[in-house]
């Protein structure tokens, strides 16, 4: 499944995490997450691509204490298949999980990957 990943670690701010292999990956985020607010927990489909948001699922927090969220644009085809917030966490989440892990206590974010 192809996506962008956005999220925060520990001491650094929301950063892309995973770009889904485009140059700016901003202008497809704003479009997808623009109108949601800023609730906790958001799935919604714009088109044929999909806008995932959940808190972290451990609990990891940001050093103002706040709960990491992990935001998700979902790229075609792959949206097509997430049907809600736990489904996409269910699907999302085992493929970065790993990476999370690694980048959160970090300084500072790692170079997006495509």
């Amino acid at each position: 499944m192809s996506f962008l990943w956005a999220t925060r670690g520990r001491t650094w701010g929301f950063r892309f995490v995973v770009t889904g292999g485009l140059a700016d990956p901003l202008p497809v985020y704003d479009d997808v997450f623009s109108g949601v607010g800023d609730a906790a927990e958001v799935w919604r489909r714009v088109g044929a691509r999909g806008a995932l948001r959940f808190p972290d699922p451990l609990d990891r927090q940001d050093r103002s204490g706040r709960v990491v969220r992990h935001e998700f644009v979902l790229l075609e085809p792959g949206a097509a298949e997430i049907v809600s917030v736990e489904d996409g966490r269910d699907r999302l989440w085992p493929e970065v999980a790993t990476t999370f892990q690694e980048i959160y206590e970090l300084p500072a974010p790692p170079p997006p990957r495509g």
